[in-house]
């Protein structure tokens, strides 16, 4: 009898302790990483780091053919540059809070720069997600390196507007501070719980870069092609686009890699990265049916090249408004901005100022109309992730918060006015150790043979400068 007791015992133990076992274990090896949403982010960054060299090609095709090289070059070689800085200070001083507590909200961040506790990538985990709460179900080393891609294409957007006449040299030393000093405090004002962030319950609303990006790019743009001056032979001799497929291989690059910068800007793989998604495809097909409509109806003729800049101003555009708005709003922000960066565009022209492939017309102006309209569309019937005390804050003047409008005007002009006197200031500081500009010489040559000693189609230059085609190294 107590043998038979004993065995029923065991059999019962066995069959209750097991699953309850098991649902302990279960308990204990749980982690808070979500293989989906990681999956997604290290997509979406390989997607936005494609962006940089689709920035090369779209850039490079605009350049007259003796520049093509070098013009590339400026946006690669922030793939060489910012890749080491973010990781070294880039991202600690963007994001770093100063520290880390246990208490609601689980930071303690300064409102105008990060701090230094993961310089070096110190405690930046590849298995744990960010102590911080900018990601929750991803590793702390995936939010570090999708950040740092944009890090690396933002100060290439600069280059289009100084493109044929700047020194690589005095480029390379530009791009290395100017992320480090102007980019890094924006992105933490924005993004790593700074003043702009944190200005209301809202905050200004920047979902993946309007005002970090490309106000900022555009605004510098415009300061540095200003203090260099002119190409010495504008606006006699035209400078037209040498490679119009250049163009648009590097636009479709672009809008691909800008899914990625979207929707990745969810920081997860749920809804709203879909929301973001779609946004980011209706409003940049928007945008460039409205300005090849403006187009085919002022100047008789719809360009390759005028859709391929369309497209880019209504993926601008949207990029601050991605994360809110509905695919109507997305419709509406594209057009918008197309309008107003074809005639910014237009009005640059008439100026005669060179900026050289309109780096402030369309990544300045459009930025800066994407982020005010971001405050007019946005809604929390996409987006109900921004909340105060459990309740879900109106966002937009759609949603009758029209204070938001001051909101998004102060994160403009704090914008612009760090761009400006920061660019203008680095720019200063360079030019009394070195020269900004190459050679009249040089730059009649163009800068691929000067800068480089290479040259992009070989044959041109071999015969004339008895250089081989091998990077123009070894003597023919």
């Amino acid at each position: 009898m107590l043998k038979k007791v004993l065995f029923i015992g065991l059999i019962s133990l066995c069959l209750l302790g097991g699953p309850l076992m098991g649902s302990a274990i279960a308990e204990e090896t749980k982690s808070p990483i979500d293989t989906g949403d990681t999956a997604w982010m290290l997509v979406s960054s390989a997607l936005v780091l494609l962006m940089t060299p689709g920035l090369a090609f779209f850039y490079g095709g605009l350049v007259r053919k003796r520049n093509v090289l070098n013009t590339m070059m400026m946006s690669l070689i922030l793939m060489a540059v910012v890749g080491v800085t973010w990781v070294l200070w880039g991202y600690s001083l963007a994001f770093a809070p100063f520290e880390i507590t246990k208490e609601a909200p689980g930071y303690v961040s300064n409102p105008f720069i990060g701090g230094g506790m993961w310089l070096f990538l110190k405690d930046v985990a590849f298995d744990k997600p960010d102590p911080a709460g900018y990601a929750g179900t991803i590793p702390h080393q995936v939010h570090m390196v999708y950040q740092m891609m944009f890090a690396v294409i933002t100060p290439a957007l600069i280059s289009g507007a100084i493109v044929e006449r700047i020194s690589f040299k005095a480029y390379f030393w530009f791009i290395l501070i100017w992320s480090t000093v102007i980019y890094c405090p924006l992105a933490h004002w924005v993004w790593g719980h700074g003043w702009l962030g944190t200005l209301t319950p809202v905050g200004a609303l920047d979902f993946a870069g309007g005002t970090v990006v490309h106000i900022s790019s555009g605004v510098s743009a415009l300061v540095a092609a200003w203090m260099l001056g002119p190409r010495k032979t504008y606006p006699e001799q035209p400078a037209s686009p040498h490679n119009i497929p250049f163009v648009l291989l590097g636009i479709g690059l672009l809008w691909f890699g800008w899914f990625g910068f979207n929707g990745g800007s969810a920081l997860a793989s749920g809804s709203l990265a879909a929301v973001a998604f779609i946004a980011t495809m209706v409003a940049t097909a928007a945008a460039g049916l409205t300005w090849t409509i403006i187009e085919w109806v002022l100047r008789g003729k719809p360009t390759a090249l005028g859709i391929a800049t369309g497209f880019l101003a209504g993926l601008v555009g949207i990029t601050p408004a991605s994360g809110y708005v509905t695919p109507i709003g997305a419709i509406l922000v594209g057009s918008i901005t197309s309008v107003c960066c074809f005639f910014a565009v237009s009005w640059r022209a008439k100026l005669q100022f060179d900026d050289s492939l309109d780096t402030y017309p369309v990544h300045g102006v459009g930025g800066t109309i994407g982020a005010l309209l971001t405050g007019v569309f946005a809604t929390n019937a996409v987006n109900n992730t921004i909340k105060d005390k459990d309740q879900v804050l109106a966002l937009g003047v759609i949603d009758g918060n029209f204070g938001q409008m001051g909101v998004q005007l102060a994160s403009v002009a704090a914008t612009y006015a760090v761009a400006a006197l920061g660019t203008f200031v680095i720019l200063k500081i360079l030019g009394a150790v070195m020269d900004l500009r190459v050679k009249p010489l040089a730059e009649e040559q163009g800068l691929d043979i000067s800068e480089h000693g290479e040259e992009g189609y070989g044959e041109e230059f071999a015969s004339g400068l008895g250089m081989s085609n091998y990077g123009g190294q070894e003597r023919a």
